[in-house]
């Protein structure tokens, strides 16, 4: 068998491109949801599923962190790799500091931005609050910024989760939209 390479530019594009159908792939569930079953009510499906999906991810990471013998908290999230984000393709450039995590170029908000569609779009993003909460229900990361809600990047950062907050994350009923101020409609 012969072994084929690519460079990081080809292999950014096809990760874009599978990232541009994730994204228009949860455009296509909220839409349908929200026209099928109104907006509310499909919202409100849309964001317990992804909750459910980030929760997944989280559930997953943590089980990998342990695996290795680490603990798991957020000091150490980023020592996984199950289901982690790609480094390239998802996005132009990243900016890391100590207090936050800065992404430009956001391939899913630029996908749902030119569909006209951020509102529904916006939704994907709450997946980061779960993945968070599914990994320790102590933090919660949240968007200080997101391309879906206007802003020209993606800001997140990581804090102390409230005894709310756990509550809410832990009921299968409630609106997970508590999640992530800066996503609500009406923060």
């Amino acid at each position: 068998m012969t072994e084929e390479k690519i460079d990081i530019e080809a292999a950014s594009k096809e990760v874009e491109l599978v990232s541009k159908r994730l994204a228009l792939l949860h455009l296509a569930y909220a839409k349908t949801i929200t026209e099928e079953l109104g907006e509310e009510r499909g919202k409100e499906l849309a964001l317990k599923s992804i909750k459910r999906y980030g929760r997944w991810i989280g559930e997953k990471r943590r089980e990998e962190i342990e695996e290795k013998g680490l603990e798991p908290i957020p000091e150490n999230f980023s020592e996984g790799e199950a289901l982690r984000i790609p480094r390239f393709g998802m996005h132009s450039h990243l900016e890391e500091t100590e207090d936050s995590t800065k992404l430009y170029g956001c391939t899913m908000g630029k996908l749902w931005r030119g569909y006209g569609e951020e509102e529904l779009g916006k939704l994907y993003c709450y997946v980061d609050p779960a993945k968070y909460m599914g990994f320790d229900e102590d933090y919660i990361q949240v968007h200080k910024k997101a391309m879906p809600a206007g802003d020209d990047c993606c800001e997140f950062v990581v804090r102390r989760s409230t005894d709310k907050e756990k509550e809410l994350f832990r009921s299968d009923d409630e609106d997970f939209s508590f999640a992530d101020e800066h996503l609500r409609d009406d923060p």
